[in-house]
């Protein structure tokens, strides 16, 4: 099973690290990413640009860009991983992995279908369901 982990952090704390202060955080990180590639469980991961640079597409027909995300929490979404893990909770153990290196970080587990190109489309838990 294929698993999202979506780090959040407050945004104005991670700009205001010096590249040291960066760069020392990420080595830790990369500690961490190493284990779980060596392990054969992680998928892409991507650090997200600034949310100051975001749009987001709403609205009916061609919908309209605009600027975004407008999150109403405190931390916002800075990067994810994706990892196949055998179980929920080998995924948590994997999040726990990344958040000792990172602890003012929060991270969201979350079960995903991976689609790639060429591929038909699994069957969803979604799919399965019916309305009473």
């Amino acid at each position: 099973m294929f698993y999202a982990i979506l780090a959040y952090h407050v945004e104005a704390d991670v700009m205001s690290w010096t590249p040291q202060e960066d760069a020392a955080l990420m080595a830790d990180l990369h500690q961490v990413h190493d284990r779980l590639k060596q392990e054969g469980r992680l998928g892409p991961a991507a650090r997200l640009g600034a949310t100051n640079k975001a749009r987001t597409l709403r609205g009916p027909g061609a919908g309209l860009v605009i600027d975004g995300p407008f999150a109403e929490t405190k931390e916002q979404l800075l990067g994810l991983y994706v990892l196949d893990c055998a179980t929920e909770e080998a995924a948590i153990e994997a999040a726990r992995d990344l958040r000792r290196v990172n602890p003012t970080a929060v991270y969201e587990i979350r079960p995903i279908s991976l689609y790639l190109p060429g591929v038909s489309f699994p069957t969803t838990e979604a799919a399965g369901e019916t309305d009473s």
